[in-house]
């Protein structure tokens, strides 16, 4: 597995990249990439099926500056930006092998990232819903499980996009700001507003990046993105009133 490390300008283009990436896979076969990024400014990013009005304060958004976008995977809808790193997985979904499904891929993924993170995070670390990453479980004496990390996939006929995002630096109270209740909750959510059920990590993104990238055993070499696709989907997607409003 290779590693990226690439942050572009702007947020269309950043979500662009991960999509432009699997097509790039899915056409010469591989190959597979762990990519890191971190957008230097906040936006909200919708999941594919979500619907604008219901998950986001659009006037909120407005009167900030915070653009608003989609993304090609499902989930909920999140707030990205400085203390929040984002990564992408590029992988093959073999057939006979553990990501050959949505579910499987999503218990075999979580499972791997929540191991890696015991090493900087200790064993508190939990999965919690389908793919949230939380500190503690709902049902130690501590109270409810914080999630601090997010996750969603995109598949081709061979080749998967998983990609999320680790909170360890980020202006929590933005989220609360910018973001309505979510339409869709996890049961082990409990209803809770985004200032009591949302926590970060107190690691740095050296030690998140370190730790990841041992778990998926990357190694040096040339990453080629491919420019002109993204370029493309920016023009006709991401960078478009018509995709971020499709909802």
């Amino acid at each position: 597995m290779r590693l990226l490390e690439r942050t572009f300008p702007t947020p269309a283009e950043n979500l662009a990249c991960d999509e432009a990436l699997l097509d790039a896979a899915e056409a010469a076969d591989g190959p597979a990439l762990l990519r890191f990024w971190e957008a230097p400014e906040p936006f909200v990013v919708l999941g594919l099926g979500n619907r604008l009005h219901e998950e986001v304060n659009e006037a909120a958004c407005h009167e900030r500056k915070v653009p608003i976008l989609r993304r090609c995977s499902g989930g909920g809808t999140v707030v990205q930006g400085p203390g929040c790193l984002s990564y992408a997985l590029i992988l093959k979904a073999d057939e006979s092998g553990p990501l050959r499904t949505i579910t499987s891929t999503n218990a075999f993924i979580m499972e791997r990232h929540r191991r890696a993170l015991r090493t900087v995070v200790g064993n508190a670390t939990s999965v919690e819903g389908v793919t949230d990453l939380a500190l503690g479980a709902p049902s130690t004496s501590s109270g409810p499980a914080l999630k601090f990390s997010g996750n969603a996939q995109r598949r081709r006929r061979e080749w998967l996009l998983f990609h999320g995002t680790f909170l360890y630096n980020f202006d929590l109270e933005l989220i609360s700001a910018l973001l309505r209740l979510p339409s869709r909750q996890p049961e082990y959510r409990q209803g809770r507003a985004h200032r009591d059920f949302l926590t970060q990590l107190a690691v740095g993104r050296t030690q998140l990046q370190r730790a990841l990238s041992q778990a998926w055993g990357v190694v040096p070499g040339l990453v080629e993105v491919p420019e002109a696709a993204l370029a493309e989907l920016v023009e006709k997607r991401y960078g478009t009133d018509g995709w971020t409003k499709r909802c």
